[in-house]
C-alpha cells in the first residue's frame, strides 16, 4: 500500500477531503497535514510537513493544493528529495512522472475544476518515470 502525504492551505480544503476520499477509496493510506478549514492561513505551515513526509520517505508521494498551486510548489521544492511539479492539465502531469520524476503534485485549486484535479491524481498515481534519458537529468536536480 502507498502512503500519500496531502497538504493545502486554505483554498484547497474542498479539493483536499474531495481527493483524500478517492485515495482511500483505492487503498492509499494518506497522511493529512492540510487545514481542514477555510480560514486564512499561511500555505508553508502545512507544506513543509507534507514535503518533509515524502522528503524523508514517510511517503511514498505528495499531493498539495493552494490557490495558485505556485507557492505551495515553491515550498515543497526546498526540500532537497522532494520534486515538486505545478500541473494544470493531463500533459503536464504526465511528463511530470515520465520526465522529471515529480513525487510531489502541486494543484491550483483556483485555476482548475475539482474534477480536473480528480484526474490528475489518478494520472499522476498512475503513470512511472521512464528513466533513460531523462535519469541523468533527474539525477542533477538537487543541489550537493
Amino acid at each position: 500500500m502507498k502512503t500519500i502525504a496531502i497538504a493545502n492551505d486554505h483554498a484547497g480544503t474542498a479539493y483536499k477531503f474531495e481527493i483524500v476520499k478517492y485515495l482511500e477509496a483505492n487503498n492509499y493510506k494518506v497522511i493529512n497535514f492540510g487545514t481542514d478549514t477555510n480560514a486564512s492561513m499561511d500555505y508553508p505551515d502545512t507544506i513543509h510537513l507534507a514535503a518533509k513526509a515524502v522528503n524523508d520517505k514517510q511517503a511514498d508521494l505528495g499531493i498539495i493544493i493552494c490557490g495558485s498551486g505556485n507557492g505551495a510548489q515553491i515550498t515543497a521544492n526546498k526540500h532537497q528529495n522532494v520534486r515538486a511539479a505545478l500541473c494544470w492539465n493531463n500533459e503536464l502531469v504526465a511528463l511530470a512522472r515520465k520526465h522529471n520524476d515529480a513525487n510531489v503534485l502541486s494543484i491550483p485549486a483556483r485555476f482548475v475544476s475539482l474534477q480536473q484535479a480528480l484526474g490528475f491524481v489518478k494520472i499522476f498515481l498512475n503513470t512511472e518515470f521512464e528513466g533513460g534519458r531523462h535519469q541523468t537529468r533527474v539525477e542533477k536536480i538537487p543541489c550537493k
